[in-house]
Formats: structure tokens, C-alpha cells, sequence
């Protein structure tokens, strides 16, 4: 089995700034593509940013410029560093990991996509 573990959310002033990371744990042979995604009360969870193996990154327009994804091969860790935070950013922060290969209990290979806790993150003004 594979867990995802997010850390480094958190209260931050307007124009703070905030670095998440998200530790992909398990009997892990590979992760395909890792993202961030936010989500808010009464509104989908949405893409903020992801990112390939191979380090090809894709990031929502509204945070382009402000946040930055970047990721671990080695440690199966993901991190978004956040950078001049607006109101609007608040939400609860997800990571996945698409297509993770991985040992179950059973001695068996999976391959399965996998989804953090969230962490909250808070914007005040």
C-alpha cells in the first residue's frame, strides 16, 4: 500500500509565503505525475499545479509567477513553495500521485493513484 502525507499548511498574512510537501510512503517503485490540487467550501477541487517524472510542470494561471512546483524522485516527495500569497489562495491543499506503482501486503504489484489528507491553508488580510 502507498500513503500520501501532506505537511506545511498553516496561517500566513497576505503576501506570506507557504512551502508544502507531500511524502509519497510505502513500497513505492514509481510515481508517474504528482499535483497539487485546492479545494473550498462548496466549490470542486481544482488543479493548482503539477508535475511529470521527469519534471515538466503545469500550473493554474492564477498562481503563475507566485508558486512554484517541484518534486523528489529520490525521497517520493512533492513540494509546492508558495510565494506572495492572496486572499483567494486559501482552501484545503490535496496532493496526489498519479499512477504509483507499488508491493500491496500481498506481495503483488498495483498500480493506483493516490490522494493526501489535505492540509488547510489560511490567508488573513
Amino acid at each position: 500500500q502507498a500513503q500520501l502525507v501532506e505537511s506545511g499548511g498553516g496561517l500566513v498574512q497576505a503576501g506570506g509565503s507557504l512551502r508544502l510537501s507531500c511524502l509519497a510512503s510505502g513500497s513505492i517503485f514509481s510515481i508517474n505525475t504528482m499535483g497539487w490540487y485546492r479545494q473550498t467550501p462548496g466549490k470542486q477541487r481544482e488543479l493548482v499545479a503539477e508535475i511529470s517524472s521527469g519534471g515538466s510542470t503545469n500550473h493554474q494561471d492564477a498562481v503563475k509567477g507566485r508558486f512554484t512546483i517541484s518534486r523528489d524522485n529520490a525521497k517520493n516527495t512533492v513540494y509546492l513553495q508558495m510565494k506572495s500569497l492572496k486572499p483567494e489562495d486559501p482552501g484545503v491543499y490535496y496532493c496526489k500521485a498519479d499512477q504509483v506503482t507499488y508491493r500491496s501486503r500481498d506481495g503483488y504489484r498495483y498500480v493506483a493513484d493516490f490522494w493526501g489528507q489535505g492540509t488547510q491553508v489560511t490567508v488573513s488580510s
